[in-house]
């Protein structure tokens, strides 16, 4: 009886706490938002985001034969489902722009002779051309053109036996990988783990360090002294932003020496330019610290309406050719897109401010926005 009476109150205590404890994150608007608001946006995002199908991909496409058989064959292409002939050009040096621009990831080029060599039952080559810098998606553009040139192969040749006409000439595909000829995935995704670890360190530290001071009372004391408000929002950033700069040499060096990415472009373009993607990350970090309240808050605000989000939508992880167009529109609001893209070009493809200036620019806007509203928001709640 006793035990029995002794568990019975036991469970009325931990009965209590349970209410408590729901009590508190009821009246935890914020811990309530992140535990229920949070979820709901995951599966949502990841839902669209998360696919390595890879449809309507922007070709451009090369005729030098003008035939009957050439234009059945870009056909063939066109009507799979897995391109898009965005483009078309007269000459084979015009395709360099649109792979080189990103405005196209795979060229087909159909060479002088294609349909006389078809019917003469000699071999006729094609040349694919891909942009190699996503390792993963080109080598899966590459087996869906290898699977339509089979095809339309097999399609010739049974059209050949059943008029009695013979053999048909073999059609063979001549690929060519840009930027990437290798295909090593890690070529991709390291430049992309530079720009994902710099944004969660900086924005982190920013945050919890913000945070912890806080939790501690040492702010409360700060605002007692005869410092004024800008002096001490720029004394708190200053040294993130010296951790961030040198966060930017440690990982480069490591996707340098480490894992052996070749870097194309600019080292002194790619400083500068982290610096402004540094402006957007502190920016949040700090904004985020003007809503928590604890240093747990704060990371789960982080990780769950900012790095998850950024991580799924900036096309770190899956193409943004390959989501929604609704989806699609969201990811301009993501700074990290504009980051990798950066830093994939100048890793990869060598490419200068001339062609980045348009992500550049986005950086600088978003970065004085997000801190100029932080900075605003920290301000009032010193006040």
């Amino acid at each position: 009886m006793n035990q029995w009476m002794g568990m019975k109150k036991s469970m009325h205590v931990i009965r209590e706490i349970v209410k408590k404890e729901f009590y508190q994150v009821r009246q935890d608007k914020r811990m309530l938002g992140v535990s229920v608001v949070a979820p709901i946006l995951q599966v949502i995002l990841l839902g669209y985001a998360a696919t390595t199908d890879i449809t309507n991909t922007n070709l451009v496409v090369c005729d030098l034969d003008r035939t009957a058989e050439s234009r059945a064959f870009v056909k063939e292409f066109t009507n799979s489902g897995y391109f898009v002939p965005k483009y078309s050009v007269d000459v084979i040096s015009e395709v360099d722009s649109y792979i080189d621009d990103a405005k196209a990831t795979i060229a087909l080029v159909v060479p002088r002779g294609f349909g006389r060599n078809l019917l003469s039952r000699e071999t006729a080559q094609v040349q694919v051309i891909l942009d190699g810098a996503d390792a993963n998606s080109a080598n899966i553009l590459l087996g869906y053109s290898t699977q339509i040139i089979g095809s339309y192969a097999q399609g010739i040749l049974a059209e050949y036996t059943m008029a009695g006409k013979g053999r048909t000439g073999v059609v063979v595909p001549e690929p060519r990988i840009w930027f990437n000829p290798d295909l090593r995935s890690s070529n991709f995704m390291v430049p992309g783990v530079v720009a994902l670890v710099l944004m969660i360190i900086t924005m982190t530290l920013t945050a919890l360090g913000i945070v912890k001071e806080k939790e501690i009372g040492t702010l409360e004391q700060l605002m007692v002294t005869p410092i004024k408000p800008h002096e001490l929002i720029i004394g708190k950033l200053v040294p993130f932003i010296i951790i961030g700069f040198l966060d930017v040499m440690i990982v480069l060096a490591v996707a340098r020496y480490w894992f052996l990415v070749p870097l194309r472009g600019s080292l002194l373009l790619l400083f500068g330019l982290s610096g402004l993607f540094i402006l957007t990350t502190l920016g949040l970090g700090l904004f985020i610290s003007t809503i928590a309240k604890s240093q747990q808050q704060a990371m789960l605000i982080a990780q769950f309406f900012f790095f998850m989000p950024f991580m799924f939508l900036s096309g770190f992880s899956f193409p943004i050719a390959n989501m929604p167009v609704i989806i699609q529109y969201i990811t301009y609001l993501i700074p990290l897109r504009y980051f990798l893209d950066i830093v994939r070009g100048i890793f990869l493809k060598g490419t200068s401010l001339n062609e980045l200036w348009p992500q550049a620019t986005a950086l600088l806007v978003f970065g004085i926005a997000i801190l100029s509203l932080s900075v605003m928001r920290f301000h009032k709640k010193l006040e």
